[in-house]
């Protein structure tokens, strides 16, 4: 099969991911807050597709091996689907909306990281950085379609919910129609240098990368419109920040993509770290000043979205075949740990003072920034 087609399904795959993501996350905790519930409670609420991404990243290998490519994206939409299809009911009880989001995120992370893995190993090492760019760009698009729709439908409307359920059905008829049976192939098995933890000692700047970012996009998507809304924003122009941020990332990752092909890619990956630790310093000011703070918003979603796909396209760059798969195993078990501190370590900063989330990014963002400037000298000898 024609290899443009296969990163065409899975570019759309990951789209409605993206979407699937976007919405639920910030609709399931703006539900939360105008019930009344505290931000710890909607921080735990909005881990639970973080602890199924987790899980994902532990079972991926092992589904690999008894599964073909075609069966586990099946299989995933499917559990996407009945995840989405919860959020219909009016009152659903906690057990049921906790139960159906773990498997959400289980779903999900399955179909990130396997995406991640073939879209590395179908692109061209020349224009690895435009197609791994353009990969994120369209998540992180549809993602922002998510807090959008809010803003436009409201939080209690079905029709989000519906969107999103329908973009599933969507993904899951071209999956069954486009992908072949047998795809991918089955690959030799080679000697793997690393396991699925130890990947951190082998690239500990990529992993806070893909850490970090899976920190802030969390973050952004359950927490930053309750953060603005408690800055006398109202609950639709909270929402609509959020988009505006993912706006941010979407729009400039091919850019960045472009650019990583001609430059020292971890130059250019520390200093969208950089970036994004000065924002988040200037947040609490920014926050208060109108006419600021969207361009602002727009550039710290490119920067920290810059984070995330310079690591992926580092991985790519780096590893093959199975080493590759359990690389972004690693990464789907990072983004789950950064999704799940995400809304835990937020929601409970923000119950200590109105500043506790930018707080917690600058804290992740210094992370980062440490572990990228401390790789900095070694980059021409490791990715050589």
């Amino acid at each position: 099969m024609n290899n443009r087609y296969l990163l065409g399904v899975l570019i759309f795959a990951v789209s409605v991911v993206g979407m699937t993501m976007g919405s639920t996350l910030p609709l399931v905790a703006l539900r939360l807050h105008q019930t009344g519930a505290g931000s710890l409670a909607i921080g735990l609420l909005s881990a639970l597709p973080a602890a199924g991404m987790m899980l994902a990243a532990l079972l991926v290998n092992r589904l690999c091996k008894r599964f073909n490519g075609r069966q586990l994206y099946l299989a995933c939409f499917a559990l996407c689907l009945l995840g989405v299809a919860a959020l219909l009911l009016a009152q659903p009880s906690l057990a049921l909306l906790g139960s159906t989001r773990l498997l959400l995120g289980l779903g999900m992370g399955v179909l990130v990281i396997l995406g991640e893995s073939w879209v590395n190993e179908l692109c061209d090492e020349r224009k690895r950085g435009q197609i791994v760019a353009l990969y994120a760009a369209c998540f992180t698009g549809c993602q922002l379609a998510g807090p959008a729709m809010i803003g436009l439908f409201g939080a209690q409307s079905t029709w989000p919910v519906l969107l999103v359920l329908t973009a599933n059905l969507l993904a899951l008829a071209l999956v069954w129609h486009s992908l072949p049976a047998d795809w991918p192939e089955e690959a030799e098995e080679a000697p793997r240098r690393f396991s699925l933890l130890g990947f951190v000692r082998v690239a500990p700047a990529l992993c806070l990368g893909v850490l970090f970012f899976a920190f802030f996009d969390s973050v952004v998507l359950s927490l930053f419109p309750v953060y603005a809304s408690g800055h006398g924003y109202a609950l639709g122009v909270a929402a609509l920040m959020a988009s505006v941020i993912l706006a941010g990332d979407m729009l400039f990752q091919v850019p960045l993509g472009w650019l990583s092909d001609r430059m020292d890619r971890r130059t250019l990956h520390l200093a969208c770290g950089v970036v994004t630790l000065g924002l988040g310093l200037a947040l609490p000011w920014l926050i208060g000043q109108r006419d600021v703070l969207w361009p602002a918003l727009v550039l710290l979603g490119a920067a920290a979205g810059g984070i995330y796909t310079l690591a992926l396209v580092l991985i790519g760059q780096r590893f093959r075949g199975p080493e590759l798969v359990t690389a972004n195993a690693c990464v789907g078990m990072l983004w789950g740990v950064g999704s799940l501190l995400g809304p835990l370590l937020s929601g409970a900063l923000m119950n200590l003072g109105p500043q506790g989330l930018p707080l917690a990014l600058c804290l992740a963002a210094s992370l980062f920034v440490v572990a990228a400037l401390g790789a900095l000298p070694l980059a021409r000898r490791v990715f050589s």
